[in-house]
């Protein structure tokens, strides 16, 4: 995480799902991922080249390539990984609750995600990091709610999570917005809300499967 601003790259540490990695790799990955994101401030990302992000993290052009293709791959691998370990971090917990996603943790990390919230609008990252987000948290909310008692025998299950996972980023993107106004236990409570009282909406039938009635026979 960049010193400037919590971003996805320090965080994507605290959460990763473990991979064994030599730890020199760790450090030179969060060497270059701070760069690339203390840049992001200071520049549009178009601007950045890979040279900058090298001389900012003191790392070889040799051992960057070793790495990534490039500045993007940089970006997109250290966001994508964060999504990861946020999204799996409920089964990984074996967390035994109703909750769908780890909605607190997740608010609780980016409470000070404004200035990088802003960066990445500027830099035309923003679209990009909300995709890898809704996917990870898409198919964790799937198999969430594939797990609990309470959402069983849902229809179109896949549809739904990636309805949910959706009005979870959206939910994010309003809170940062707003000046991160609420606590995150505040906002995992009412993202909850929202979730069961759509799943178990299920049980009323929707306006296309209830029969209309009859029309009245001519007397």
């Amino acid at each position: 995480m960049s010193r400037k601003a919590p971003a996805a790259t320090r965080m994507a540490g605290h959460l990763a799902v473990p991979r064994n990695r030599d730890p020199r790799v760790v450090r030179t990955r969060d060497a270059l991922g701070d760069a690339l994101v203390d840049l992001m401030h200071e520049r549009p990302f178009g601007a950045i080249t890979v040279q900058q992000v090298l001389d900012r993290a003191h790392v070889a052009r040799s051992t960057f390539y070793a790495h990534y293709r490039g500045k993007d791959d940089l970006f997109l691998s250290d966001v994508d990984e964060f999504f990861e370990g946020m999204a799996t971090l409920l089964a990984r917990r074996r967390e035994a609750s109703q909750r769908v996603a780890p909605v607190r943790e997740l608010f609780a990390h980016v409470a000070e995600w404004r200035e990088f919230h802003t960066a990445l609008i500027t830099s035309g990252k923003l679209h990009d990091v909300q995709q890898l987000g809704q996917g990870h948290f898409a198919r964790a909310i799937d198999r969430r709610l594939a797990e609990l008692p309470a959402a069983g025998g849902l229809l179109r299950r896949s549809a739904l999570a990636h309805a949910l996972a959706g009005a979870l980023l959206s939910l994010l993107s309003w809170w940062i917005d707003h000046g991160a106004t609420g606590a995150p236990a505040e906002m995992d409570d009412l993202y909850h809300q929202i979730v069961w009282s759509g799943v178990r909406a299920r049980a009323v039938p929707s306006p296309s499967t209830v029969p209309r009635p009859a029309a009245r026979e001519r007397m």
